[in-house]
């Protein structure tokens, strides 16, 4: 298995993130209504600009192979909430499609939620994933996340909409499996 690590997003990673990209689905699917096709620096440095706060809304990563430290993947915690003690994941993408299917979502997810509830000390984390997206829905429940319901078509794209599930896991839950 690849074993990962989180490192902060920075503006070197710029380039590859955009090449991660390509197409307009693509951005959407990673992007949802913030971004724009094309992906370009111009919009990657309004939204890097809002995690470097002295206490960030959003905290940005990457995920590097621990053998080569190689960026395999990108992901966040956004809408961090210090008051209500929650933040929405955000922006998960394995950039390389070969290496999407090798664990590497799954360890990115967990790695996040241990900086929510460890280090940020939360106690809700919540996400959104359009209902298309299988492979994403079976990693998210497969660590714990349960479906809280569906927003019906709310992203229209082309002549169509997308719908998307938000799923959430709390503290509690997150420590129970720990300890198995």
């Amino acid at each position: 298995m690849i074993e990962i690590e989180l490192q902060p997003f920075e503006r070197s990673d710029f380039a590859r993130l955009i090449s991660w990209l390509p197409s307009q689905k693509e951005v959407l699917i990673w992007g949802g209504m913030i971004f724009h096709y094309p992906l370009d620096e111009l919009q990657l440095e309004k939204y890097l600009q809002v995690a470097e706060t002295d206490q960030p809304a959003r905290k940005i990563f990457k995920a590097v192979k621990t053998n080569t430290n190689e960026a395999v993947g990108h992901i966040e915690l956004d809408q961090i909430d210090r008051h209500n003690m929650s933040a929405r994941i955000s922006r998960v993408l394995v950039g390389d499609s070969s290496l999407r299917g090798k664990g590497i979502g799954s360890q990115m997810v967990r790695q996040v939620l241990q900086v929510g509830f460890d280090e940020l000390g939360l106690h809700r984390l919540f996400l959104g994933v359009f209902e298309f997206n299988q492979p994403a829905i079976y990693c998210y429940e497969k660590i714990g996340f349960v479906r809280e319901g569906l927003l019906r078509d709310v992203l229209r794209v082309g002549d169509g909409y997308w719908s998307a599930y938000i799923m959430s896991v709390l503290e509690s839950e997150w420590r129970a499996q720990q300890v198995k």
